[in-house]
């Protein structure tokens, strides 16, 4: 079982890691920066939220420890883990159709709602951890 105990980090690939899913109680870090962009992270075991400069990025439910996340342009990816089977909520382009692999298996073509919003359901148990990643089609 691996949590980020910072609640969120830089790596030194340029991607950044967040979430404690083992915490009792909410904790949160504000105004990290990374990139010239300010971030927001709110984790404990039951969701784990990421905004940056004050918009929706990504929410798990339960919560979960993301590493090496990097969103782009073009596309998203990282690795999660958590104690269950986890709902991904990712907010990106309105009304676009997206590519999702976890695990390196296509798992299918996704819509985005009005508002931007993917779901992704992630089979988790135990502290395994999944890739995820969503290209942008």
């Amino acid at each position: 079982m691996t949590v980020v105990e910072e609640l969120i980090r830089k790596e030194n690939d340029g991607t950044i890691s967040f979430g404690n899913y083992a915490l009792d109680q909410k904790s949160k870090v504000s105004d990290f920066e990374h990139n010239g962009d300010l971030y927001k992270v709110k984790t404990f075991k039951e969701i784990t939220k990421l905004e940056k400069n004050g918009l929706f990025v990504y929410e798990s439910v339960p919560g979960t420890s993301v590493f090496s996340f990097m969103a782009t342009d073009k596309d998203i990816h990282f690795t999660v883990e958590g104690p269950n089977d986890v709902q991904i909520t990712l907010e990106l382009e309105p009304e676009k159709e997206y590519k999702v692999f976890v695990d390196d298996t296509n798992v299918g073509k996704m819509k985005t709602n009005l508002g931007g919003k993917l779901v992704v359901s992630v089979d988790l148990s135990n502290g395994k951890q999944s890739n995820v990643k969503v290209v942008k089609l």
